[in-house]
């Protein structure tokens, strides 16, 4: 009786574990149309997100912001060179914990698309490859070369069988709905003719084999092989068809801005240019859009490629390197995404027809069986605004931009019409103190003869470094005469020294002769200059030093780097000397970093000198080191190191990565949204360090005590340099009177008379602030751009103090658009905006008990207040200084005061200088001097 019961008991259980499986199981298939989940057709936007650029502590947050901007997919490449630091050893701890990170993007109800590659680029140290792949013998990177093909294979396998084994593929209950395999292969391919289109056969077959269960995509690659779907990368990709007529259009990277590098300005995408390069490829037919980067993150330690790619990657991405939103690019695409979210049923239903508006306009309408329809109007002219009839109706689309009306009738968003604000970073100082900088010297007056080789001849330094250290040290002798003319008054000798990368520094006898650097564009550099040498043996010590390794070329693991020569002096008496091919001793490294200075156990191992004794001289090769507290709240925190030179970072042991204080080039004279996008397009920085502040998580700091170690190559005066902590400055928005508005389209009431629902202009601090000052308000016709606005023939008067009591001592506010919100009509029958621009500001938050004496004001005697005024009491905890004034704008007047007891509780919120209490939950429009 018993044993049936259990056996019972026994099956029912099994029974709903297996229904459980198949209530989890799903599938991803496609066709022309677009990538289809369950059968279901899906519009859908991803975005960029790397695991290695960003701290586990940061994935919720980035991948939270990335749902709240409207994607429904998060992309990551896979980096092999992290994963497979040598040949078996396998690490996916910390930063490279790749499940966890899958696994975050999965509770967040969010799919992933899976780049496993393995080469992928990304200004990535070696493209992501291991460096020790370059020294399998035979091997010859990315074409049809078996020991290649073999090492690639493995970890292809491994990574598959990873994702398996965590259910992580969506066939198996997880998020991963795509698979890429290779990347942007397909200008090498035809360059390699025939081994090119072997391998890239060979690679579409192994992916497929692997059994995933869900799609493989190779981007920018023509003859991508089915069933494996060709995709496109680039700024703009309206023009991109599959290679075959039943795969759906992809864009895998939609470039949302573009890296950095060393001595280069900044380029800045606007966002209007990057919402109309993605409505104009879903209005030609795509059906997903991967914005590469949604956030960039940071270059830690030494993963940046290049070489010359900065620390930084922040991309001018949607979510900036510290995982703050920029605005208005994060807020511009959210609403892009729900306006063509509302298309999607007639977007995955049908083709467009496409009707000429004019020269250069366009109307794209899809209509289903169903009587879904939509419509996409474009204005391709760069320069003009265009009226346009379509559907009976006349609509106003600005220069370079579409509009996209779900029903095809509303008008809900426009891609040059931006609605939400703007919102202008700052580095605040905080009020950490770097404790006692010590300084040691690196020792160069002898090599670590453990550590050393020799040989005749110059080696080519990743063959010597495996890239276990930027640096290596090429030391050679020459012996002059007593008799040589320099040596009684003759001209100094001249030291040529060709570098094929990436930057030397060059030491006669122990002391900084000179340095010379190449560019990302031109890594081969010479170094010339005039050397003192003495009677007797000299030597001569060149530093070579890498800044990243090429990520992108043809077979770039071929490329030299370093010292190859010639090495000649020119000047002496016997005419030329040629040291290439001398005797040469090799140590990779620096001793600094054999000691592990960087780790706190390790700084122990050298005697250090105190930093007021080091700053009385400037000395290269330098290490620094200083001890410093957390400081409170949770801003993103970041070191300021203007006045240093070159070097790296370190706290607590945890490699920030490389700094140089190398100032940008280029003309960075204003930027218009219209007309195709490159990078030189709108720079910004222009004079400034290309990179001045360098990205501190907050997870690698402890409450004190928290040791920031540098090396730093040329001098530099490290007590300048501040812990800052990154929040909004100031927020600015712009708004006309009939700006598109989602609200206003509602399919169901055609015919019906219903509510036009005004815009509305929206301010929002960061979390922690509030809006101290408005420094900016006007309705009408308002002139300039944020941080330059100015009043224009057309000005409400009362523009300042509504702004001021909607919006100050508030973290957001939302003014409505409207003549009755400004008291009159300022210019009858001309279009109106409203103009704001606002200050953030720290905000403390304190809330007084019940019986604590209160000092309540108000503008007129309280018997005179009537009920819905007493909302808007002030309050001032214990002590105030009289007399208090109320500010309104530009009018002020003394308030009328009275000691109060046993009130309901107060909240206030305090600015620097200001406090606003609210009462019943209300905030005052008064403002006075805490």
């Amino acid at each position: 009786m018993e044993r049936s019961s259990f056996s019972r008991l026994l099956i029912a259980f099994c029974l709903a574990l297996c229904l459980g499986c198949q209530v989890v199981q799903s599938s991803v298939t496609y066709d022309r149309k677009a990538i289809m989940i369950n059968g279901q057709r899906r519009i859908l936007f991803s975005g960029s997100i790397h695991y290695p650029r960003s701290t586990p502590d940061m994935w919720e947050d980035l991948i939270q912001k990335a749902k709240d901007g409207g994607l429904d997919v998060i992309e990551t490449y896979v980096f092999w060179n992290v994963h497979e630091p040598s040949p078996g050893n396998y690490n996916f701890e910390g930063r490279y914990d790749l499940v966890r990170f899958l696994k975050t993007i999965q509770r967040a109800g969010l799919y992933a698309h899976l780049r496993i590659g393995p080469y992928v680029c990304a200004e990535w140290n070696f493209g992501g490859f291991p460096v020790w792949l370059k020294f399998v013998p035979g091997i010859s990177f990315r074409t049809d070369n078996e020991p290649f093909k073999r090492a690639m294979q493995g970890f292809t396998e491994k990574i598959v069988g990873l994702m398996k084994s965590n259910n992580l593929f969506e066939s198996r209950g997880g998020p991963i709905i795509l698979s890429q395999i290779e990347n942007e292969y397909g200008a090498q391919s035809k360059l390699l003719g025939a081994p090119g289109s072997n391998y890239v056969n060979w690679a579409a077959k192994m992916a497929v084999e692997t059994g995933t269960g869900v799609p493989w995509v190779m981007c920018k690659e023509d003859d991508a092989p089915d069933p494996v779907i060709n995709t496109c990368n680039g700024f703009y990709c309206d023009a991109f068809q599959p290679n075959k007529p039943y795969k759906p259009t992809i864009w895998t990277e939609a470039w949302s801005g573009w890296f950095s590098e060393f001595g280069g300005p900044l380029h800045h995408r606007p966002a209007e240019d990057l919402a109309f390069a993605v409505a104009r490829f879903i209005q030609k037919g795509g059906s997903f859009v991967n914005y590469y980067m949604y956030h960039g993150g940071t270059n830690f330690g030494r993963s940046a490629g290049g070489p010359f790619i900065t620390t930084s990657y922040d991309y001018d991405a949607p979510i900036d390197e510290y995982g703050l939103i920029r605005q208005p690019k994060y807020g511009h695409l959210k609403e892009l995404h729900k306006a063509i979210k509302m298309c999607e049923r007639a977007l995955v239903s049908a083709d467009p027809v496409v009707t000429s508006l004019g020269n250069f306009q366009q109307a794209h309408m899809y209509t289903s069986e169903s009587g879904d329809c939509a419509a996409f109007l474009s204005n391709y002219d760069t320069k003009s605004a265009a009226r346009v009839l379509f559907n009976n109706v006349h609509y106003n689309l600005p220069p370079w931009s579409i509009s996209i009306l779900p029903d095809c009738r509303n008008a809900v968003f426009n891609t040059a019409k931006v609605g939400v604000q703007t919102s202008q970073m700052q580095m605040l100082p905080t009020s950490v103190n770097m404790f006692s900088w010590e300084s040691y010297d690196e020792d160069i007056s002898a090599l670590d003869d453990s550590r050393t080789i020799t040989a005749n001849g110059l080696l080519e330094q990743i063959n010597v470094t495996r890239d276990a250290s930027d640096y290596l040290w090429y030391t050679t002798r020459v012996d002059i005469g007593s008799s040589e003319s320099l040596l009684h008054g003759g001209e100094l000798p001249t030291l040529i020294v060709q570098s094929m990368g990436h930057a030397v520094h060059i030491f006669i006898n122990g002391q900084l002769a000179g340095s010379a650097f190449g560019t990302r564009e031109n890594r081969r550099f010479t170094f010339t200059g005039k050397v003192n040498l003495l009677a007797g043996t000299n030597k001569i010590a060149l530093l070579s030093v890498a800044v990243g390794l090429p990520n992108v070329g043809g077979h770039f693991e071929t490329w030299n780097t370093g010292i190859l020569g010639p090495v000649a002096l020119h000047g002496l008496d016997q005419g030329k000397w040629d040291l290439s091919w001398q005797k040469w001793t090799y140590q990779v490294g620096l001793k600094g970093e054999a000691m592990n200075l960087v780790s706190p156990n390790g700084i122990s191992s050298v005697e250090w000198m105190e930093g007021s004794l080091a700053a009385q001289k400037q000395q290269p090769l330098r290490w620094h080191k200083a001890y410093f507290n957390a400081p409170e709240g949770d801003e993103p925190l970041a070191l300021d190191m203007e006045s240093m030179g070159k070097g790296q970072i370190w706290i607590n042991g945890e490699s920030i990565g490389r700094y140089w204080t190398a100032y940008a080039h280029g003309d960075c004279n204003g930027c218009s949204y219209a007309g195709t996008f490159r990078p030189p397009k709108c720079p910004l920085g222009c004079g400034q360090p290309t990179q001045r502040w360098y990205h501190v998580p907050r997870s690698w700091l402890k409450p004190t005590q928290n040791l920031l170690v540098l090396f730093e190559e040329f001098g530099g005066d490290p007590s300048k340099i501040s812990l800052v902590k990154r929040s909004v400055s100031t927020v600015c928005a712009e708004i006309s009177e009939y700006h598109p508005n989602i609200k206003n389209w509602q399919i169901e009431s055609y015919g019906k008379t219903e509510e036009f629902h005004r815009p509305k202009v929206h301010l929002h601090c960061s979390s922690g602030q509030a809006i101290s000052s408005i420094k900016f308000a006007s309705f009408g016709t308002p002139l300039g751009t944020c941080g330059s606005y100015q009043q224009g023939p057309c000005h409400a008067p009362a523009s300042y103090a509504i702004l001021e009591k909607k919006c100050v001592g508030k973290q957001r506010c939302a003014v409505t658009i409207a003549n009755s919100n400004f008291g009159q009509d300022p210019c009858p029958n001309v279009l109106k905006r409203l103009s704001v621009e606002a200050v953030c500001a720290p905000m403390i938050s304190t809330t007084a008990q019940p019986g604590v004496k209160f000092l309540a004001c108000a503008p007129r005697p309280f018997n005179r207040i009537r009920a819905p005024e007493k909302k808007t009491v002030v309050g001032v905890i214990g002590k105030a200084e009289l007399p208090l004034r109320f500010m309104l704008g530009a009018v002020s007047w003394r308030p009328v005061c009275h000691l109060i007891t046993d009130m309901e509780v107060f909240n206030a919120s305090c600015t620097s200088s200001t406090c606003y209490f609210s009462y019943n939950e209300s905030y005052s429009d008064i403002s006075f001097p805490r």
